[in-house]
């Protein structure tokens, strides 16, 4: 049986609805239920003119342990599609090319993958756990938006003065996070991970793409190797937290990136300090303080756990898109397109059309 085979094969089972969400629980990521999806993600170049090309970020990043992917198919009008990888961090990407002319540009991804919730029990360590030299080195270095220096460096020193263990500095730059940012709401998409600038500045809100980068810049500055993981929301929270999934199965604005942090003890530990603040600001009623049994909870259990109704397409910095002579991108977690070499904002729904849609398949 093909790929595509398999795809159409899921397609036509059926899927989970999104009638409610379930009712508000403590929220306990868990491992143990692995849960299958199929993601369609469709573009179209809505002013066609001139050359014309497109990069759509595919769920190919793979961990056995939570994250599985299973292959992408594609339909299009482009005269070529093919499927280029990041040579540094071998991020993923359909680079489609369309002739000069084309009055509809359009290409249609389907995505297969199957993931599960995480959880590291703290309390019993299971190492020592150990990374290559090279995996090492890509996950302490500094990249352009996330420096490990300068106030960097100086902002991590002094959160992690009084933490003895790996572990105790990477809690102890989570709790600082989660105390001494906040999410705005105003900040376009994810955030760009400017950490230096938000740190100079002292504005230390943002979304996930500013918060977490903030968290993985201060431990690498730490010595603890981190990485942010860029992705999507795929289905509603199982805990009953509105903030923390997709509402319906059109997840085209549901992009979210985590973090993961690597101890010796403990291996690769999630962690999503972004999401506390985005419990605060948007789980019912709104504006939770500190000390709400949700923002408690969810408090506890993104330091060492994330719940498996998530994508993770890559965890690439500094992406220079194949065939563009535009600048490199932060990182790569849109759609990207470009119109007569002209790189298009992926925010815009003006000038860039395309849709995400994610279902979750059972037999």
């Amino acid at each position: 049986m093909t790929r595509r085979d398999v795809l159409r094969t899921g397609a036509a089972l059926s899927t989970v609805a999104f009638s409610s969400l379930p009712a508000w629980a403590a929220f306990a990521p868990k491992p143990g239920t692995w849960r299958t999806f199929e993601l369609i993600t469709r573009v179209e170049i809505a002013k066609p003119a001139g050359p014309m090309q497109a990069w759509i970020p595919l769920p190919a990043y793979a961990d056995p342990a939570w994250f599985k992917p299973g292959g992408s198919t594609w339909e299009t009008n482009a005269i070529t599609a093919e499927i280029a990888r990041d040579p540094k961090y071998g991020a993923e990407m359909l680079h489609v090319v369309w002739q000069e002319g084309e009055r509809a540009p359009a290409v249609e991804v389907r995505s297969a993958f199957a993931t599960q919730s995480r959880a590291v029990d703290l309390s019993a360590p299971t190492g020592p756990h150990t990374l290559s030299d090279a995996e090492r080195a890509l996950n302490l270095a500094p990249t352009e938006l996330i420096p490990t220096d300068g106030i960097v460096k100086e902002t991590s020193d002094r959160i992690t003065a009084n933490a003895g263990s790996d572990l105790d500095k990477a809690r102890s730059i989570y709790d600082w996070i989660v105390e001494a940012t906040h999410r705005d709401a105003a900040v376009r998409g994810c955030g760009l991970g400017d950490i230096a600038t938000m740190l100079q500045s002292g504005n230390l809100g943002g979304k996930c793409a500013d918060l977490n980068a903030l968290f993985v810049g201060l431990a690498r500055a730490a010595g603890l190797p981190a990485r942010d993981l860029y992705g999507l929301r795929v289905a509603p929270s199982a805990f009953g937290f509105a903030s923390l999934g997709a509402k319906n199965e059109v997840v085209t604005k549901a992009q979210h990136c985590r973090a993961e942090v690597f101890l010796t003890d403990f291996g690769w530990v999630p962690v999503d300090p972004a999401d506390v603040r985005k419990v605060m600001l948007e789980e019912p009623p709104g504006n939770l303080p500190l000390g709400d049994e949700k923002v408690t909870e969810a408090r506890k259990a993104l330091f060492g756990s994330w719940e498996g109704n998530w994508l993770a397409y890559n965890a690439a910095h500094d992406v220079a898109l194949p065939g563009s002579r535009a600048p490199a991108l932060p990182f790569l977690m849109y759609p990207q397109a470009e119109v007569k070499n002209v790189r298009l904002d992926c925010l815009d729904a003006d000038a860039f059309k395309y849709a995400l849609t994610a279902r979750e398949i059972v037999t």
